[in-house]
């Protein structure tokens, strides 16, 4: 592959910053883009590789300068939450630009929106925008994609994110005030998405050896309910995360602690899949959510952008709007990310 640049938005975060490091470790150059002109500035000076850093400010209600971001890289990777306020017009640009658009949304609504709203411009541009392609919504696609390829007639499709150690950025700790207070709650069952008011509920989930049963709450807001039913013909899909999580007293006070701590997550996702009273189960355990989001969603962009033929898990883009699992074949995919070290990987 070609060294092709990938440009990356919000890449002054702490997300951004990882996504922008990794795309050079991976040979190739990065364009960064965002609100903060001197911040970006100074990140190109840090990360101190010449003319491989490209420094194209745009702020959000400048959507010329946004569209010159789009065009300076075939793949725009977008990391600025909470995408409820900054997904519409960083997307708009993506698709006018004629770039692929890759997100780390959690939030469903969001991803929801995308799908709603701009698969149609997306196909009639050429462009595969993907959201969610990230920790929390990626990888629970992913696996529910891998575990239900040989199970026929799938009924219910349960995902759990089991995640210590958690430390917010200031970003996501603004998504996560927007989700807890969210009155209308995406959900899938009886084979049809509803949207509407629902109480957060606890349950037990049985993730691997060593955690076991855990209690869990419920619905947990990310894209999953929307994204999974797309590829798995199932009538049900719960989404579940650790209560444990959020009782941590680190997780809404580390706004601003450096990235040595902030990579010290300890996550498990599980997916279970469910069908005739039989299930099938996949997982995965690694360390620093935000790592291994990052290196999803380059891994993602990289393939975007090859310029070569393709492979047989790596194929041509389907324009439009499409989930991590129907953009990419799910086990192949996961394996790579395992290959790279972003977790270890088990299907059974």
């Amino acid at each position: 592959m070609s060294a092709v640049p990938i440009a990356v938005y919000g890449a002054t975060g702490h997300t951004g910053r990882l996504v922008a490091t990794e795309v050079l470790a991976r040979g190739h150059p990065v364009v960064l883009g965002g609100r903060d002109a001197t911040g970006l500035v100074a990140l190109a000076a840090e990360l101190g590789e010449g003319d491989r850093v490209t420094v194209r400010p745009a702020p959000l209600d400048d959507p010329a300068a946004l569209r010159a971001l789009a065009a300076a890289a075939p793949v725009l990777i977008h990391c600025a939450g909470p995408y409820s306020r900054t997904g519409a017009p960083v997307v708009a640009a993506a698709i006018e630009a004629g770039a692929h658009y890759v997100d780390h949304a959690v939030e469903v609504h969001h991803v929801k929106e995308l799908f709603d709203a701009w698969s149609a411009p997306a196909e009639r541009a050429g462009v595969l925008v993907c959201p969610g392609l990230s920790f929390y919504g990626g990888f629970g696609d992913f696996l529910a994609a891998a575990a239900a390829a040989k199970v026929p007639a799938v009924e219910k499709v349960t995902v759990g994110y089991a995640v210590s150690g958690w430390r917010m950025t200031t970003g996501a700790r603004r998504t996560a005030d927007q989700l807890i207070n969210e009155v209308e709650r995406v959900t899938f069952t009886d084979g049809t998405q509803r949207v509407g008011p629902l109480p957060m509920y606890t349950t037990e989930f049985e993730f691997p050896p060593p955690l076991g049963s855990r209690t869990m709450i419920g619905p947990f807001p990310t894209g999953d309910a929307v994204t999974i039913p797309r590829h798995v013909p199932t009538r049900e899909v719960e989404v579940l995360l650790t209560a444990s999580t959020f009782a941590e007293p680190q997780v809404f006070t580390s706004e601003h602690v450096d990235a040595t701590e902030r990579a010290q997550t300890a996550f498990t996702v599980a997916v279970q899949v469910e069908a005739g009273g039989r299930s099938r189960t996949a997982h995965l355990t690694g360390h620093d959510i935000w790592w291994a989001g990052a290196v999803a969603s380059v891994e993602a962009a990289l393939d975007l952008a090859l310029d070569g033929p393709p492979a047989a898990d790596r194929p041509a883009p389907k324009p439009g709007v499409r989930s991590p699992a129907e953009a990419f074949p799910a086990e192949p995919f996961l394996r790579r990310l395992e290959e790279l070290g972003a977790f270890v990987l088990s299907l059974s």
